[in-house]
C-alpha cells in the first residue's frame, strides 16, 4: 500500500495525495484533503472509472439554541465562530489506517455469512468531524462521523464524475412536475429504468438508489448507501455534463397533513432550508457506496450495503422465522368451489389459512380492509373479522398471521399496537404508504424496527425506498419494496414491460437487498397476451419465469401471490413452490448480463436449486454444474414448455434419478427454468 503525504502541521494546507487500495489491489482511490475541500477518485484494473469528486457538508454549528456559522456555497470549507472569525474547516488533525478482515453472521439472507474485508482511511479534523473512506474489492465507500452534536445539515455535496460519458441504467421518481420540483420527494420508489448517456439524463428529475453506469470493458459500477439512520436518502440526478451525476436531499419537512391513501399518510405541506437536524450527541452519516465489478454476474453479488450497515441489535434471533405467504390482495380475495362469498371475511380467511397449512406455507397476510377505512385507527377491526379468532385458528393449523398498516395508523401509537397484537399472538406487520426517505421516515424505519423487535414481530416496509443496512441493524425487518413488482400488473398497460424489469432488477435493485416483488401468478401471459385486470391478474411471461423468480431474487418473507382456488388446481407444482427455501446458505450468480438474463444458484443445507429467467428473447443455455461441488443426487426440473411461447402456462416437469454434469436448457421468449439437485 502507498502511503503519499507530507509532515502534518497545525492551521498548514495539507494537500498531499492519499492513496487507498483494495486488498487484491485492483481498486485504488487517490484521495485529497486540502483548504478547497476533499475530493477522491476510482481506478479499477488500470482503468479511471471516476475522476476527482468533491464531497462535503454544508452544516450550522449550534450553541445556546443559535446558529453560528454562514454555511459555504459547497464542500467543507469555512465556518464562521461565534466572533464572527472565518476559520477554515479542512484543517487535518490526523490520518489513520486499517485493515478490516473478520466474517459476519448474515442470517435471513442470501447467504449465512460473509465477509467483510477491506482498507480502511481515516481523515480526522480539526473540527470534530472524521472522513471515513473503505476500498473493498467490490468497491469503495465513505461516510462522515461527527464526534460532537452537529447543528444542521444545510446540504451535503455529493458528486460523481465518471471518466466517460457512459450508459446509464436508472430509476427516475414518477412524481415528476416541471413547475413543482418539491414533489419529486414524495415517492413510492416503484418505476421501470431509463438507459441513456450520462450526458442525456434529465437535469430536472430525480434518479433513487440502486442505479448502474455501465463502464469500459463490461465493467459494472452500481452506487446505492447503507447506514440510512436519522438522515434524508439520497438522489441522484443528471448535469447535463458528459459523465457527472450530482447528488440531492429531501429539506426536512416543516408542515405535515393527515391524508394521502385513506388517511394513512402524512403529507408534506412545507418544508425547512436544511436536509436534517441533530438528533444524536454523535452522529453517524450513510455510507456512499460505489459498487464496482468486472461483469454483470458479479456485480449481482455484491453484498456491500448489508456489510455495511449498522451490527444487530438483537442478541436473541430464535423467534424471527423468515418463509412464505399466503397473500389476499393481489388475487382480490377471489377463491371459488366454496359455499360462502369471498371477501374480507372469516370464511374467506379461515379458507387462506387451511390453504396455507395444507402446503406447509409458514404466514397469511391480511392486507388492507381488515381495520375500519379511512381511520388510521388499527384498533378498529372490520365486524366481518373476528380477529383473536382467526389467529388461534391459524396457530393451531401451524400458520402465524401478519397484518397490513398503514403508515400514520401504525406510528400515531407504535407501541400500544405492537404489544397489542403481539399479546394476540400476530407474527408481525408489513407497513405500507410511507412513500418518502426524508429524515423523519428514515427515522421512522428504525423506530418501527426497534419496536416491532421488543414485541417480537417481524416487518416487511411496504411503499418503501430501497434496503439500507436496517436488515443488518434489525434482522427482524425482513422485507422491503422499493420495487416495481407484480403489483403493477393489475393496472399496468400492455406497454409496460414486466419482462426486461426482472432480468434489470437482480443487478441493480437487489444489490441493495431484499425487495417484495411478491411472485407467483398462475394465469401467464406470453408476449403480446398479456393485459391489466385487476381482478383476476395474471404475469408478463411463462409460468417458469414466475417461478423462477423465487431463486432468482432474494425475499426472506415471500408471497405467494395468486388465489388458492388457482394453485390447488395444480398441487404439485404448488408443493414445489412452497418448498422452495427464502433464505440460503450459499448464493452464486453463474451466468448473466443486465437487461439480458440472469442464472442463479443458491443453497440450502445439502440442496441447490437453480434458477434462470430470459427476457423476450428465447435463448439456450449451457450451464456447468462442476463449480457447485454436488455429489451424485437427484434432479428435479420445471422448463419451459414446447408452447409455452404462445401459452405462457404451459410447462414440463422432469424428475431424474442421475446428476447431470451440464444442464441444457431452452428458455421461450419470457421464460425460466428451475432445477432443484438434491434428495
Amino acid at each position: 500500500m502507498l502511503v503519499i503525504f507530507g509532515q502534518l502541521a497545525a492551521q498548514k494546507k495539507y494537500g498531499k495525495i492519499l492513496v487507498l487500495t483494495s486488498p487484491d489491489g485492483k481498486l485504488i482511490s487517490h484521495i485529497a484533503a486540502n483548504n478547497e475541500g476533499i475530493n477522491y477518485d476510482i481506478v479499477y484494473n488500470g482503468v479511471v472509472l471516476m475522476n476527482p469528486s468533491q464531497l462535503g457538508l454544508n452544516y450550522d454549528i449550534l450553541s445556546e439554541g443559535k446558529a453560528l456559522n454562514q454555511p459555504s456555497p459547497t464542500g467543507l470549507s469555512y465556518i464562521y465562530t461565534k466572533d464572527g472569525v472565518k476559520k477554515n474547516s479542512m484543517t487535518v488533525k490526523k490520518v489513520s489506517r486499517a485493515t478490516i478482515d473478520k466474517t459476519i453472521s448474515s442470517p435471513f439472507t442470501r447467504q449465512a455469512t460473509m465477509r467483510d474485508h477491506c482498507n480502511e482511511l481515516k481523515i480526522q479534523l480539526k473540527e470534530g468531524i472524521t472522513i471515513i473512506f473503505r476500498a473493498y474489492n467490490e468497491g469503495l465507500a465513505y461516510r462522515y462521523c461527527w464526534e460532537r452534536a452537529p447543528g444542521n445539515v444545510t446540504n451535503e455535496t455529493v458528486e460523481f464524475r465518471f471518466a466517460g460519458d457512459w450508459q446509464a441504467t436508472v430509476p427516475y421518481v414518477t412524481n415528476f412536475d416541471s413547475t413543482n420540483h418539491a414533489t419529486q420527494y414524495n415517492s413510492s420508489f416503484e418505476n421501470l429504468y431509463t438507459t441513456l448517456p450520462l450526458s442525456q439524463l434529465d437535469p430536472r428529475r430525480l434518479c433513487f438508489l440502486p442505479l448502474l453506469v455501465h463502464g469500459p470493458n463490461g465493467i459494472k459500477i452500481c452506487i446505492t448507501e447503507s447506514t440510512l439512520l436519522d438522515y434524508p436518502g439520497l438522489y441522484l440526478k443528471g448535469t447535463g455534463q458528459a459523465g457527472i451525476l450530482q447528488g440531492e436531499n429531501a429539506p426536512l419537512p416543516k408542515r405535515v397533513e393527515q391524508g394521502g391513501h385513506n388517511n394513512l399518510q402524512l403529507i408534506v405541506k412545507e418544508r425547512e432550508k436544511f436536509i436534517a437536524e441533530n438528533m444524536h450527541k454523535e452522529k453517524l452519516f450513510p455510507w456512499r457506496i460505489v459498487m464496482v465489478a468486472p461483469n454483470s454476474a458479479e456485480l449481482a453479488m455484491n453484498n456491500l450495503s448489508y456489510i455495511l450497515g449498522e451490527p444487530s441489535r438483537l442478541t436473541d434471533l430464535s423467534w424471527i422465522k423468515p418463509g412464505k405467504v399466503a397473500w389476499d390482495w393481489w388475487n382480490c380475495w377471489n377463491i371459488g368451489g366454496v359455499d360462502f362469498e369471498a371477501g374480507i371475511n372469516n370464511e374467506t380467511y379461515k379458507h387462506y389459512i387451511d390453504f396455507a397449512s395444507r402446503y406447509g406455507i409458514e404466514y397469511v397476510i391480511l392486507d388492507e380492509g381488515w381495520a375500519v377505512n379511512k381511520q388510521a385507527d388499527l384498533f378498529q377491526v372490520v365486524p366481518e373479522i373476528d380477529l383473536p379468532m382467526l389467529v388461534k385458528y391459524a396457530a393451531e393449523r401451524n400458520v402465524g398471521i401478519i397484518l397490513w398498516a398503514g403508515y400514520y395508523a401504525f406510528d400515531r401509537d407504535m407501541e400500544r399496537v405492537c404489544q397489542h397484537y403481539s399479546k394476540m399472538g400476530v407474527k408481525g406487520f408489513k407497513i405500507d404508504f410511507m412513500d418518502r426517505d426524508d429524515q423523519i421516515v428514515t427515522d421512522f424505519y428504525h423506530r418501527a424496527a426497534a419496536m416491532c423487535a421488543k414485541y417480537h414481530l417481524v416487518a416487511d416496509f411496504h411503499g418503501a425506498f430501497k434496503p439500507a443496512g436496517l436488515n443488518r441493524t434489525y434482522p427482524n425487518v425482513l422485507n422491503f419494496e422499493g420495487v416495481a413488482g407484480l403489483e403493477q400488473l393489475k393496472w399496468a398497460p400492455s406497454s409496460w414491460n414486466q419482462v426486461q424489469y426482472d432480468v434489470e432488477i437482480p443487478f441493480i435493485r437487489q444489490t441493495a437487498g431484499p425487495m417484495d416483488y411478491t411472485q407467483g401468478a398462475m394465469h401467464n401471459g406470453a408476449k403480446y397476451c398479456y393485459f391489466p385486470c385487476w381482478s383476476e391478474p395474471m404475469s408478463q411471461g411463462t409460468r417458469c419465469h414466475q417461478l423462477a423468480l423465487y431463486v432468482v431474487l432474494e425475499s426472506p418473507l415471500n408471497m405467494l401471490c395468486d388465489s388458492p382456488t388457482n394453485y390447488d388446481r395444480e398441487p404439485e407444482y404448488t408443493r414445489f413452490v412452497a418448498g422452495i427455501p427464502t433464505v440460503w446458505d450459499e448464493t452464486r450468480v453463474l451466468q448473466g448480463e443486465v437487461g439480458e438474463y440472469i442464472v442463479t444458484a443458491r443453497r440450502k443445507g445439502s440442496t441447490w436449486y437453480i434458477g434462470g429467467i430470459t427476457n423476450w428473447t428465447a435463448r439456450d443455455l449451457k450451464i456447468d454444474l462442476s463449480s457447485l461441488g454436488i455429489q451424485a443426487a437427484a434432479v428435479e426440473l420445471y422448463t419451459d414448455g414446447a408452447n409455452a411461447h404462445r401459452k405462457g402456462s404451459d410447462y414440463k416437469h422432469e424428475k431424474l434419478n442421475s446428476l447431470l454434469s451440464t444442464l441444457n436448457i431452452h428458455l421461450a421468449p419470457g421464460g425460466g427454468f428451475v432445477a432443484k439437485i438434491g434428495r
